[in-house]
């Protein structure tokens, strides 16, 4: 069974004690992409992991996968109702766990990823679903080709079950931007989930998946990770194709990974990185095996992070970020110091700077990509008599109000005599900004912050204030602006809902040392004591596998 979720009666009681653990050995690392089985001895224990339990329960024919799927299934028809996570629900998921049950029968070899369940956002494209970015502009639409991080899922063996809603096109931080519906956090139904990425959060915070896909422009899979309570990896730009992911903002866009566990997360990036040809901007470095830092428990010293230098960054908990965070976040920070770390604040003067930036290019961007849904090229054609009235009608009914205002603003920004008063300089802001992370990072192995300035709040609170709503992605879009990797993982509560409400910690590393932010991570949250992030929704119901 799962643990009714009990947090403590104050912030106070997070503090936490350090284990008293066995002296840490030598590590073997896990073949995470071999279809041999894992041997986990020196590996995080299986309970952490829905991924390497899946695997093992499957191999040792303790469950079927469709077995398997069948219980997701079940939880997810009776959660969609008060949540409404997914746009679109596979009705093959039965059928490929069939499938994979006749391989096991027959003793033949399956990927690392067989029988997991993935939940893929509606602006990663899937061939044989539909992928509509949260747009009316795109209703009905199922691309003829997958997304590469789909086709590599799908090739290690993974199961997508569906579709997950989001702000349309990826603009938004609630959600409440899809043009379908609104979804709704699993720790309290009357609140929003976060966005752009809000329906992966919840699909996996509600266990309907068990690992899913979002994509992250300026903090879209960290918010809703952070307001969901689970963990949310963004990585370095550059680390995960962009192929098959409807754009955005090209040079902030990155697909991301949600799970319940660092090393869930870590395992699904493992999986989806890598050089692809088909992007131009992926990058050729070789993918390191992240998953070697999953170490058992078992196996830490009393101080497994002793040396580690993490810097606070001071401007996250200036006047404006709630009390129940900046208390979760502090004391955070203790239990990284009693893990060993030496925990220091660090200003970064440019941090306010990045929000106004970030507006402005990612605006900018989107005027740019979003020229190609004009009812001819792409997108749903309204009638017309003639070719301009066609244009402006399938454009003023296919997109939602937020799109239009950064299309417009976008536009606004690179006009002629205004270019270089807006665009220009917030690129200038954004060079900026990478050399203040790059000064700190160079000091610091990590540097962590709040990933949001407060938890979850009530649907429709900001839907109407979008510089409100703009506010809430401070914490996030310096680390796009950066192209930097940044891992947020539950740490605490804050006051709200039946339960509290969920507190994420965003840890920010240098590019592409994405394997060090999970190492950490996963010693973090295998140490966190007297937390257990199970929403109050499934909180009595029993355990997928």
């Amino acid at each position: 069974m799962l643990s009714t979720l009990q947090p403590p009666r104050s912030l106070s009681h997070f503090r936490t004690k350090p284990l008293l653990l066995r002296r840490h050995t030598s590590l073997k690392p896990l073949s995470s992409l071999s279809s041999q089985p894992v041997t986990h001895s020196t590996l995080t224990d299986q309970s952490q992991s829905q991924i390497l339990s899946t695997r093992d329960s499957l191999l040792s024919r303790q469950i079927t996968a469709a077995e398997l799927a069948e219980s997701f299934l079940a939880r997810l028809r009776r959660t969609e109702p008060h949540l409404r996570s997914f746009l679109h629900v596979s009705d093959a998921v039965l059928t490929q766990a069939r499938d994979l049950d006749d391989k096991l029968r027959r003793n033949e070899e399956v990927g690392p990823l067989a029988g997991v369940l993935v939940a893929v956002k509606d602006n990663i494209c899937t061939a044989e679903m539909p992928s509509t970015a949260g747009s009316r502009v795109l209703e009905g639409y199922t691309p003829p080709y997958d997304a590469t991080a789909v086709r590599k899922i799908k090739e290690l063996g993974g199961i997508v079950v569906g579709k997950t809603n989001l702000d349309e096109f990826g603009m938004g931080s609630t959600t409440e931007g899809s043009a379908f519906q609104v979804t709704a956090n699993p720790w309290d139904t009357t609140r929003v989930p976060g966005g752009s990425s809000g329906g992966s959060a919840a699909a996996v915070s509600a266990r309907q998946s068990m690992v899913s896909l979002g994509s992250d422009t300026g903090g879209s899979v960290r918010q809703p990770a952070s307001f969901c309570g689970v963990v949310g990896l963004k990585p370095t730009y550059g680390r995960v194709s962009r192929f098959g992911l409807m754009a955005y903002a090209s040079s902030l866009d990155v697909i991301g990974c949600f799970g319940t566990s660092v090393a869930d997360a870590g395992i699904l990036l493992h999986a989806i990185s890598g050089h692809d040809r088909l992007d131009a901007t992926s990058s050729k470095r070789e993918v390191p095996d992240l998953a070697s830092q999953f170490v058992s428990i078992s196996l830490l010293q009393s101080k497994p992070l002793k040396g580690l230098k993490i810097g606070l960054i001071r401007e996250t908990l200036d006047d404006g970020v709630d009390i129940g965070v900046t208390s979760a976040i502090r004391t955070a920070a203790l239990h990284l110091e009693e893990l060993g770390c030496s925990v220091t604040e660090v200003s970064l003067p440019s941090f306010s700077l990045g929000l106004p930036a970030y507006y402005v290019i990612a605006s900018s961007e989107s005027s740019s990509n979003l020229s190609r849904y004009d009812g001819l090229r792409y997108g749903n054609q309204v009638a017309a008599d003639e070719l301009n009235s066609q244009y402006m009608d399938s454009r003023a009914k296919g997109f939602g109000s937020e799109v239009k205002r950064r299309i417009l603003t976008g536009t606004y920004a690179l006009s002629a005599g205004y270019y270089d008063a807006y665009y220009k300089r917030a690129q200038q802001v954004r060079t900026i900004i990478r050399k203040s992370f790059k000064a700190a990072l160079d000091e610091h192995d990590i540097l962590i912050s709040p990933a949001a300035p407060s938890a979850a709040y009530k649907i429709g609170e900001k839907k109407n204030d979008p510089l409100a709503m703009y506010a809430g992605d401070i914490m996030t879009v310096n680390v796009n602006l950066a192209g930097l990797p940044a891992l947020v993982l539950p740490c605490g509560y804050a006051e709200g809902g039946s339960a509290g409400l969920p507190v994420g910690l965003q840890m920010i590393g240098a590019a592409f040392d994405e394997e060090k932010l999970l190492g950490v991570g996963h010693i973090f949250e295998q140490t966190l004591q007297n937390c257990r992030f199970v929403p109050p929704l499934i909180a009595d119901e029993d355990k997928p596998c």
